[in-house]
């Protein structure tokens, strides 16, 4: 049975550079370091499956950056580009008695 088809990433030596100094800066977000640690781990031409048991992180983790950092490249990795949805208010309607 096969899967979901991979994105293919192609990584540029300016975008490896980049991703090589987040995953080892010490002052980086971890879990921006992991991100930049998956993509690299991508760009060697790893399967998802093989990049999650290196990493031990979830197949669909690897799945999202992969597809994050194809579609949006390093910006992608660095925000999380979900929608801003506003709470509802929760306060009560309050209606005139009869």
């Amino acid at each position: 049975m096969a899967g979901r088809k991979m994105a293919v990433l192609v990584v540029s030596e300016a975008e490896r550079l980049e991703l090589t100094l987040l995953s080892s800066r010490r002052k980086t977000a971890q879990a921006l370091a992991l991100r930049a640690r998956i993509v690299l781990e991508c760009a060697q031409g790893l399967e998802n499956r093989e990049v999650a048991a290196r990493l031990r992180v979830a197949k669909g983790t690897v799945g999202k950056w992969r597809r994050r950092f194809v579609e949006h490249r390093l910006d992608g990795l660095r925000t999380s580009l979900v929608p801003v949805l506003r709470a509802r208010s929760r306060m009560p309607i309050l209606r005139p008695s009869l």
